[in-house]
């Protein structure tokens, strides 16, 4: 990934860049390349188990998401 940001600052710096601080057409698209190449591969990797089973637990009936007094988390120390 920094290989792909230092040629797309040297590329911006040989093109015209139109306005100030502005990116090419060819720039913006090689940008939306690489994102959503980077966007697979973290989608692709999945969803670590540990966090999936943590998912179940909160998921879980009688976990006192929903109900008064339970936990402390949904305290709002009085304010409503």
């Amino acid at each position: 990934m920094e290989q792909v940001m230092k040629d797309l600052k040297s590329q911006a710096s040989k093109s015209t860049t139109p306005g100030k601080g502005g990116l090419t057409p060819e720039i913006q698209s090689r940008i939306g390349h690489q994102l959503r190449a980077m966007y697979d591969d973290v989608v692709r990797q999945g969803v670590p188990d540990r966090f999936a089973e943590l998912i179940k637990k909160l998921d879980a009936p009688g976990t006192g998401s929903n109900e008064n007094g339970a936990g402390g988390s949904n305290d709002n120390n009085g304010r409503d």
